[in-house]
């Protein structure tokens, strides 16, 4: 599973590789162009949760061929965006940052209210200008029902 999300860094995705816990495995990492292929420079953390977890920050725009070193071994992830032939004859993957959005943090977590609008909450009902609320009809109740009595251990 990959997910991409927007950086901290302008112009930057960040891209999360998962792969599921029962992948029994003592060493993973994930090589690609994005790392000239070196087999040890993003290796993948267990977690808690048991899941292989690697973050790394890539330049927004384009795409990346990768694949996965599973205890020496070279593994084709194909859940990820597409996988392309390569040179020795199996599949690289493929992550593709064309259509991510960066944008800045200051625009992501800012409490600035667009254009000045103030969203109206649809469950709320309008407000009034000092003139008396309607009563609300009053809730159907259903019939009275017996009450029950709580068990008792025997003595």
């Amino acid at each position: 599973m990959i997910y991409k999300i927007p950086s901290h860094q302008p112009g930057y995705a960040r891209v999360i590789f998962e792969l599921p816990s029962c992948v029994w495995a003592d060493r993973i990492y994930v090589a690609g162009t994005f790392n000239a292929w070196e087999e040890t420079k993003v290796p993948m953390l267990q977690d808690r949760d048991g899941v292989w977890r690697a973050n790394v920050e890539l330049p927004a725009g384009q795409t990346y061929e990768f694949r996965y070193v599973i205890d020496g071994r070279w593994q084709t992830d194909y859940h990820a965006d597409g996988f392309t032939e390569n040179e020795h004859g199996s599949h690289n993957s493929i992550v593709d940052l064309s259509f991510v959005m960066t944008v800045p943090m200051g625009g992501r977590f800012s409490s600035h209210v667009p254009d000045g609008r103030v969203a109206v909450s649809p469950h709320l009902p309008a407000p009034t200008d000092g003139a008396t609320v309607p009563a609300r009809p009053r809730a159907f109740v259903p019939a009275e029902m017996p009450r029950l009595r709580p068990r008792v251990a025997a003595a």
